[in-house]
């Protein structure tokens, strides 16, 4: 397998998971928490700042306006008068390139797919599924507590779709960004593996 696999994905899809199998199955990197430490370390940015860039993304209208003004209130007029959250975006883009470059991987959420779109070795997968199979998800994997775990899931999708439609400058989970859209819930994760694997040996003319 010689592609390199970008997954969005809807918070308690199970989309990193899907994600840690196929990486392991073709024995390739996953790049999830490990691009932003890399990114930290290349960029000298702490790890704790590239997580809170997409917590800040709550409100759509906010984060456009916040991420379009530097510390003097004024709007960017280059890398230099750049917000910090947009550095930061900038620092993670290049980390995302470099792996790219390095060879296949598996990368989560980040815009990759978006970064990525002048690459003919990319293959972008959306991983979605039904609210309470999320929710469920979201209180047994992820210890949200039950009477917080819808809130938390419809926050942690918005935050995501704000975060990509600034970035990207277009609509997180609009189905023709994408190679691939899977509804976990309906087969599972392990069945959604198995539907990945072989759209790319299709896709690649390849058997496996």
């Amino acid at each position: 397998m010689n592609k390199i696999i970008t997954i969005s994905r809807q918070y308690g899809s199970g989309g990193r998971e899907i994600g840690e199998k196929l990486a392991n199955i073709y024995n390739i990197p996953f790049y999830d928490r490990a691009l932003i430490t890399r990114a930290a370390e290349e960029s000298g940015f702490a790890e704790a700042a590239f997580d809170k860039v997409e917590d800040k993304a709550t409100n759509s209208l906010l984060y456009s306006i916040a991420m379009g003004m530097n510390a003097y209130g004024g709007p960017d007029l280059g890398y230099t008068h750049m917000s910090l959250d947009d550095r930061i975006y900038l620092a993670q883009s290049d980390i995302i390139r470099k792996v790219a470059d390095e060879g296949p991987c598996v990368i989560i959420g980040r815009c990759a797919d978006y970064i990525l779109k002048d690459r003919d070795d990319v293959i972008n997968i959306f991983i979605w599924a039904s609210l309470p199979y999320r929710i469920k998800r979201a209180i047994e994997r992820d210890g949200v507590d039950p009477k917080d775990a819808e809130a938390t899931v419809l926050k942690k999708d918005k935050r995501r779709a704000n975060y990509y439609n600034y970035h990207a400058n277009d609509k997180w989970g609009k189905v023709s960004n994408y190679h691939l859209a899977i509804q976990s819930d309906f087969g599972g994760v392990e069945k959604s593996v198995q539907i990945i694997r072989d759209f790319i040996a299709i896709e690649s003319g390849d058997p496996d």
